[in-house]
């Protein structure tokens, strides 16, 4: 319409726009962004800045350009050829044999990263421009909006500009949709008024139960509290183990008084024996089931007082259940999402910063109103969500899969294993040693001393000083350095990305395991007590967290030397029981690959079978690197790999790579039927299902973005494939405690770790423990073709692996 625009962003995406009447703004930098500014960043003019881009690629949105060629070399080749298309077309008059081959082999991600990074500029305007002139807010309806969405300092700034002063907040108004007219939160503080609320929890049934603590570690965590709530809008909160401020006035947060809350010698509160002797039968009484939020976590806290809390219900699992991947399952989000409600937030009574006190620390009414809603608002929860199962037809995969498996988990994380903290000390002062001895050789490379650790310092020292191809910069000006970056270095022959490579492993594993887990180490039990998540992966994988037991490396010797710390108690031994190729049984299974089912049926060796078929050289004798491209290519199948992906791994190119996959199709064109099926499935639905009937979402699938939806289409042709093995192994860990209890053997199961299991045994029980959960394990699921475990056993978990 002729009007001069000015774009308010630094997104150098946005560049490609800048010309006669559009110039850029950056805020940030009060900088003006025009052609020459264009010019000075690409290299180019804004015409020609997608040519560039294509070229140079983008990792921070997937963009993958030419391996190798950078903004600087890209602008060099577009200046000199004139645009992509040319460039592309001449390929063959570069002088540079790797550029040149690059440019041959991924002349299709250039195009297709220009495609991706070309902003749209046919998309219907239905809307007239005078629409978005800017209008005097509405006094009223803009204070209704802020009140309902809670924005309390901006409904301060409002009530003083209008004059208005905001209604009553009516929060409870949503949640009468859940059951109730009325919010009645009681503070319990004697013996009569808790068993009175103990009666009532008998007679209902069912009772939604909280624990409140000092601390999100479970196995170190004192008990300040339980919660109650036996029907919605109606809870109690129980203080058990609130103190007085050290110094008066530390924690400001309203109220206090003669209700216990502040002020006075003591707080009124039932004693802790007293009030845990009641509430012990009813929170053991089969006859009562106990809802949580995350129960796993209250069942931990409330062991260490001798109580073990069952029957159970979970609302985060029931909702993980129905929604698996499309949205976070904490109590927060759930009351938004379900009853419209917003909860009050831990940082609303503990404080933030250096007046954030510990929960004991909270005042009696404040403590009152958090600790009650949580209860209350889980209670809820459960009678909209729980009724859902039946109607998506989850009832199985919740009452088979997750709900078992809760005090499965809960006794594994109780029990924890043993740490060798003397080993991780003696670890830790190795790997120091030896990152002073790389730091020294890197700085030998450079010729100076610097930050080894500061990307920021690297990139300069990479891409400014030595010059080296495939610069790029993030949001921040900052050189990107990552491990695909310097990968890429590597593969040209460079040393000094190889050295740093190396010193960050190194590091990590310094940082993440040896050092960490010494701190992490209970001194009470002289074990360590991971958390499993059961809501965390969409596929229904387990997560491990404080700390992560499931990423140590496994196939590097400085792995392999942090399982050592990892030891049996004495007198006994570590079991490693490890599922042989279980996702590649599973797409057998699943895709109905009758030449794949026979192999595993015969016990031949799948890598070789498959070099043998796809690169037509017999099995026998075979070069090891053949079978490891052939195994490369099997896994990275499961996972949806591109002919990219697959280059980048075997360190080919693209037209090679793309070879393999059709060659392996070919052989295999069931795997090709069934990514097809499964994609479409999830086109249609939004979700892709496992063998046991567990939904997995994909939210992207039906993206418009073609490399947003690529992502989506590798993680629904993955999901029926992870999500199947990780129902297979709960199947076999809810089985197994019974299993090794019926056959009187005294084996615990401390880890999992994907699709390992490890116990730890009594030396003279072992051929017996190995023998039944083997067979346990290999009967968890019936395929086409068996299941095979692997054992071993060791002092330790390197020796038992």
């Amino acid at each position: 319409q002729g009007a001069d625009v000015t774009i308010v962003s630094s997104d150098k995406d946005l560049m490609q726009l800048v010309g006669p009447g559009v110039a850029m703004y950056d805020a940030m930098k009060n900088k003006v962004i025009g052609p020459d500014e264009v010019m000075e960043k690409f290299g180019v003019g804004p015409d020609r800045v997608i040519d560039v881009q294509a070229l140079a690629g983008d990792s921070s949105d997937n963009v993958p350009g030419v391996q190798g060629i950078g903004i600087k070399t890209a602008a060099q080749l577009i200046n000199e050829y004139g645009d992509l298309d040319t460039l592309l077309e001449c390929t063959h008059e570069i002088k540079q044999p790797k550029r040149r081959e690059r440019l041959l082999d991924e002349a299709d991600a250039a195009r297709l990263s220009r495609q991706l990074v070309t902003l749209r500029d046919d998309v219907p305007v239905e809307t007239d421009l005078s629409q978005f002139a800017a209008r005097e807010a509405q006094g009223e309806t803009l204070m209704a909006f802020l009140n309902r969405q809670g924005f309390k300092s901006m409904i301060k700034s409002a009530e003083a500009r209008f004059g208005i002063t905001a209604p009553e907040r009516d929060d409870g108004q949503a949640m009468k949709d859940a059951g109730d007219d009325e919010t009645v939160y009681e503070l319990v503080q004697t013996a009569a008024a808790l068993e009175a609320w103990i009666a009532d929890a008998v007679k209902a049934g069912a009772v939604a139960v909280d624990t409140e603590t000092t601390s999100l570690d479970a196995s170190r965590a004192d008990l300040v509290g339980v919660s109650l709530s036996v029907s919605p809008g109606r809870a109690c909160y129980i203080p058990l183990g609130h103190k007085q401020p050290a110094v008066q006035g530390t924690l400001d947060l309203g109220g206090g008084g003669d209700d216990g809350s502040a002020g006075g010698d003591a707080l009124d509160q039932i004693p802790l024996d007293q009030a845990l002797k009641l509430l012990k039968p009813l929170l053991q009484d089969p006859s009562v089931l106990k809802i949580g939020q995350n129960i796993k976590y209250d069942m931990r806290v409330l062991s260490r007082h001798g109580i073990t809390i069952t029957p159970v219900d979970d609302t985060m699992l029931i909702s993980y259940v129905l929604a698996g991947g499309l949205h976070r399952h904490g109590m927060d989000d759930l009351a938004l999402k379900y009853l419209d409600y917003q909860t009050i937030k831990y940082a609303d009574v503990t404080g933030t910063g250096k007046a954030k006190v510990t929960f004991d620390l909270v005042p009696l009414d404040k403590a009152l109103d958090y600790a009650a809603e949580d209860a209350d608002i889980t209670n809820r929860l459960h009678r909209v969500l729980k009724p859902n199962l039946a109607g998506e037809h989850m009832v199985t995969v919740y009452e088979t899969l997750e709900r078992p498996l809760v005090p499965v988990l809960f006794e594994m994380e109780r029990t924890g294993i043993k740490v060798d903290g003397k080993e991780l000390k003696r670890l830790s002062d190795d790997f120091a040693v030896r990152l002073g001895v790389l730091e020294g050789d890197i700085h030998k490379l450079v010729g100076r001393e610097f930050n080894v650790g500061s990307p920021k310092q690297l990139g300069e020292i990479l891409f400014d000083e030595m010059g080296l191809p495939g610069a790029k910069k993030g949001k921040t000006g900052t050189y990107a350095t990552g491990v695909e970056v310097l990968e890429g270095l590597i593969d040209q022959g460079h040393e000094l990305p190889a050295r740093v490579l190396d010193w960050r492993q190194l590091a990590k594993l310094k940082s993440t395991y040896s050092d960490a887990l010494m701190e992490q180490i209970n001194p009470e039990t002289g074990r360590v007590h991971t958390s499993y998540s059961q809501g965390a992966v969409s596929t229904g994988r387990l997560a491990s967290s404080n700390p992560n037991l499931q990423n140590i490396p496994v196939r590097t010797e400085e792995g392999r030397k942090i399982r050592q710390a990892f030891i049996a108690d004495a007198g006994m031994v570590l079991l490693s029981a490890d599922y042989s190729q279980i996702e590649l049984r599973l797409l057998a299974h699943v895709a109905g690959i009758d030449a794949l089912k026979d192999a595993f049926h015969d016990g031949q060796d799948i890598h070789a079978l498959t070099a043998s078929q796809v690169f037509g050289v017999p099995a026998e004798g075979m070069d090891p690197m053949v079978r490891r491209k052939a195994k490369a290519i099997n896994f990275g199948i499961i996972y949806g790999i591109s002919a990219f992906g697959l280059a980048r791994q075997l360190g080919i190119g693209n037209a090679e790579a793309k070879d393999y996959i059709d060659a392996y199709f070919e052989k295999y064109p069931g795997i090709s039927d069934y990514m097809e099926r499964t994609k479409e499935q999830a086109r249609k639905q939004g979700f892709v299902t496992t063998l046991f009937g567990r939904k997995c979402h994909i939210k992207s699938i039906n993206e418009k973005n073609p490399n947003v939806r690529g992502l989506g289409e590798r993680a629904a042709i993955n999901a029926p494939i992870q999500g199947g093995a990780a129902d297979i192994i709960k199947r076999a860990m809810i089985r197994l405690p019974g299993a090794l209890s019926d056959a009187g053997l005294k084996a615990r199961m401390l880890l999992q770790v994907h699709d390992e299991l490890i116990f730890e045994v009594p030396k003279k029980q072992l051929d017996a423990t190995s023998e039944l959960v083997t067979s346990v394990m290999e009967g968890a699921a019936h395929l086409d073709m068996p299941l095979i475990v692997d054992t071993g056993s060791g002092s330790n978990w390197d020796q038992a692996h």
